[in-house]
């Protein structure tokens, strides 16, 4: 993965994400490392999560940079979508024809509260500033009309200069998709009411031209992060994919659960809790390939308790837990798990 979220402080001291040009350094970085790892790495991520790298970071700003304007962060998104394409250009001059390139997205799975023609609509428009926004021009070649239209307060898009969707639009070998929970949305009228997004907690919205919208805390079962399990989701997800895009093969770059693990007396962590969400969302995923879905490999977030953005080191998503004063490391029950798992082939009972 070239880019998780880790800009250079100069680029940022000159404008960031919502200037051109550093598109266009994030693609000459792209070729150094090509350069530098092709005969090494068979598989490339140009991004991860641009949406939490553009509206996290320039709309709520409860990321890095710490940003509030919502058309800085529409700037952000298309430039990030600007970069990509011109990085996938730069290692596919360099890498071998063998090399695999991907971007990944946090696709959201977006449900309306209701059947009203209403929340019907709030939930389109979720879906076209958190997934179209980015599928549009980097899987179809253009921005789709209703964000446009959508975000038009906001914004003119004169920063899209002519043949930008074309640089965006590049062959693909795989769509990285990470998914932790669905976002449940309904329409709204009166005081923003952004804050069950799931997103972090910002007095900014990070999601421009939906004044309107109101997020929902999903019923069920909560992880640490206060996400709500739903595996259905991931299901439902996977099949809207190869839907939409027929023919791109998909890999699960990201899925996993932030839980309270701590090491008992005998030494031991057991996290029960992360080896049921493994085991049911990796059903989802046997579903959704017996369904037609093509999917070719699934990455759990993570091997490691690591540093959670935002979150610092308060939440734990490893399946090996980390005594951050020692730095002693303990697998944890769902690596035994996990472990099995990956050796036969075959999903055990979640015990």
């Amino acid at each position: 993965t070239l880019y998780h979220w880790d800009l250079p402080q100069e680029l940022e001291d000159a404008g960031g994400w919502p200037e051109r040009d550093t598109a266009f350094r994030f693609a000459e970085y792209a070729g150094i490392v090509a350069e530098a790892l092709g005969d090494r790495v068979g598989s490339w991520t140009t991004l991860n999560e641009p949406w939490c790298s553009a509206f996290l970071g320039y709309g709520s700003g409860v990321h890095a940079p710490g940003r509030t304007d919502p058309a800085d962060a529409l700037r952000a998104a298309h430039h990030l979508n600007l970069g990509h394409g011109l990085a996938v250009q730069a290692l596919r001059e360099r890498l071998p024809a063998t090399a695999q390139v991907s971007v990944t997205l946090n696709l959201h799975h977006v449900r309306p509260l209701t059947d009203s023609p209403a929340d019907v609509d709030a939930a389109r428009r979720i879906d076209g500033t958190a997934n179209r926004i980015f599928t549009g021009p980097m899987l179809e070649g253009a921005y789709p009309a209703d964000v446009l239209a959508d975000t038009a307060t906001v914004t003119d898009w004169s920063f899209v200069h002519d043949g930008d969707t074309a640089l965006i639009h590049q062959p693909l070998d795989f769509l990285g998709v990470n998914y932790y929970s669905p976002t449940l949305v309904s329409h709204h009228t009166g005081p923003a009411a952004h804050r069950s997004d799931g997103h972090g907690a910002s007095e900014h919205s990070p999601w421009p031209g939906a004044d309107e919208v109101a997020f929902h805390q999903t019923p069920g079962e909560r992880t640490a992060m206060g996400w709500t399990i739903d595996p259905e989701g991931l299901y439902e997800l996977l099949l809207r994919v190869k839907r939409d895009h027929p023919g791109l093969p998909m890999m699960i770059t990201e899925n996993g659960a932030a839980f309270d693990d701590y090491a008992g007396p005998d030494g031991e962590v057991r996290d029960p809790e992360r080896i049921a969400y493994l085991r049911e969302h990796l059903a989802a995923v046997h579903r959704a390939i017996g369904a037609g879905a093509d999917v070719r490999g699934y990455f759990l977030w993570s091997l490691l308790d690591n540093f959670e953005w935002a979150y610092g080191y308060g939440k734990r998503f490893g399946m090996v837990y980390v005594d951050y004063a020692t730095q002693r490391r303990i697998p944890k029950s769902s690596a035994h798990w996990y472990g099995r798992l990956t050796r036969s082939g075959t999903l055990h009972p979640a015990s």
